[in-house]
């Protein structure tokens, strides 16, 4: 008996079809028992990148407690998330699945803290972008096949990873706006010129059913955070649009519930305020636009899964009230300069002299004949993948000592 891979018929016609995928760079028979998607989810969740989540920080470095987020957490939080939106939705699943558990592949140790140092030590090489970097590993820097580099994802995955927020060009072939001083990162336009990844359209709904995925897990998560780690505390929530709102719905169902309850109570909230109002949000753009295939949603001029119009305020509040109250508070500044310090000195060091790294690193800068843009990568390279506490080891082997960060 041949065995054929699951294929849900409850997808709508706008779903991405495992079975019309536009392949792989590097040809692979179909499996019998898995769709594309499901094997890309598994290489992911099996790749050396992913492992690194664990110990990379989300906000707080893993020094600041056990229960606080770290990159590893946060993804699978999105992935369930995603997985959420695109059941309701009745796209695949699966693909949205692997792009949620892909899309933070790319970050530096110390959160956004480290992608900033890391930003300004490369600005002379082309900078540093997490959703280039991603890339990256998932094409070429993970080595775990015998035929090629990268983990050989399907196309429709590689697209969704690089334009998950949506088109990098503008219809003229002109960068969008967060690119237009500098142009795309090298790593997206070498890898579009060897297969196009059309990028002036937008990704599938499934790509973009990740992408709201990980800004509810972000609201919901760092509320929760901030709130445990009493930066900040329920009475100052009161203020904020749609938070506030939540904080007296709680304390009029359960009066004098004791706050760790709270806490918990007003993320699962939070959560399921902002992933109904998504799909709500998405069927009724669906619904108008009428899709019949996923092509025809890439081709719209507008996202098709995305967040109300008063939802959209509600997320933009919320990132208002965090910015100063989390990102930007003492305490966790303290900590941010410090570690950017560690990232700075680290890229600095390796830059200055190559034959400092690792020795297969070192010798692979030696066979680049001091071709400096290229060697700055391969630095690049190496710092991104690493995780917070072997960026901390490889400044104390480097320089005698390390920061606490705490």
């Amino acid at each position: 008996m041949t065995m054929q891979p699951p294929y849900s018929a409850n997808h709508a016609p706008y779903a991405v079809d495992s079975r019309l995928s536009r392949g792989r760079l590097f040809p692979e028979a179909p499996s019998p028992t898995r769709t594309e998607y499901q094997r890309d989810r598994d290489r992911i969740i099996h790749s050396t990148a992913f492992r690194r989540l664990a110990h990379k920080t989300q906000v707080f470095v893993p020094h600041e407690g056990d229960h606080y987020r770290t990159r590893l957490t946060h993804t699978i939080e999105v992935g369930q998330i995603a997985r959420a939106i695109a059941r309701s939705l009745h796209l695949d699943e699966d693909l949205a699945e692997a792009l949620a558990l892909a899309h933070d592949l790319g970050h530096t140790p110390f959160g956004h803290t480290g992608e900033d140092a890391l930003e300004e030590v490369m600005e002379p090489f082309g900078g540093f972008d997490h959703n280039a970097q991603a890339l990256r590993i998932v094409t070429r820097l993970e080595k775990r096949y015998a035929d090629h580099d990268g983990l050989n994802l399907a196309w429709e995955t590689l697209e969704g990873l690089v334009k998950h927020n949506g088109p990098l060009l503008q219809h003229d072939g002109a960068p969008i706006a967060r690119y237009a001083a500098r142009g795309l990162p090298v790593a997206i336009v070498e890898f579009d010129a060897r297969w196009p990844l059309d990028l002036a359209s937008f990704a599938s709904a499934e790509a973009q059913a990740a992408a709201i995925a990980d800004d509810v897990a972000y609201n919901a998560h760092d509320i929760d955070d901030g709130l445990r780690a009493r930066l900040f505390s329920i009475e100052d929530l009161r203020e904020v649009d749609f938070v506030g709102d939540l904080v007296r719905e709680i304390e009029a169902r359960h009066p004098g519930l004791e706050r760790n309850r709270f806490v918990h109570e007003l993320g699962r909230r939070l959560i399921t305020r902002f992933v109904e109002d998504a799909i709500r949000e998405g069927s009724a753009r669906l619904a108008q636009a009428a899709p019949q295939s996923a092509a025809e949603v890439r081709a719209q001029d507008r996202a098709m899964v995305t967040f109300s119009d008063p939802m959209h305020a509600a997320d933009k509040a919320i990132k208002g009230f965090l910015y100063p109250h989390m990102y930007r508070h003492p305490k966790v500044m303290k900590v941010r300069v410090e570690a950017a310090e560690v990232v700075r000195r680290v890229a600095r060091a390796f830059l200055a002299d190559p034959a400092l790294m690792p020795a297969e690193w070192a010798a692979s800068a030696q066979g680049m004949k001091a071709d400096a843009p290229r060697i700055a990568r391969l630095v690049c390279d190496y710092i991104a993948g690493m995780t917070d506490r072997y960026a901390l080891a490889e400044h104390k082997r480097l320089f005698g000592d390390a920061p606490e960060l705490r």
